[in-house]
């Protein structure tokens, strides 16, 4: 799944990360806006949530790991 998203996000995405396939890297608790911030670090892990709307536009999440 994790390609499939990568390769959906370089396609799809607006934003600078999809250079990454959209990944962020690590990030901890209160670095990202709230709405994206209670995904990441409290909903299922290895499932693509979303879309999760926020003041920078729509998003689709993926949380791959969690430390």
């Amino acid at each position: 799944m994790t390609t499939k998203f990568a390769e959906q996000a370089r396609r799809r995405s607006t934003c600078p990360s999809k250079q990454n396939g959209g990944n962020l890297g690590v990030f901890g608790p209160g670095e990202m806006v709230p709405e994206f911030d209670t995904v990441a670090f409290k909903e299922q892990v290895g499932i693509i949530h979303g879309p999760v709307e926020t003041q920078f536009g729509s998003h689709l999440i993926l949380v791959t790991d969690r430390k």
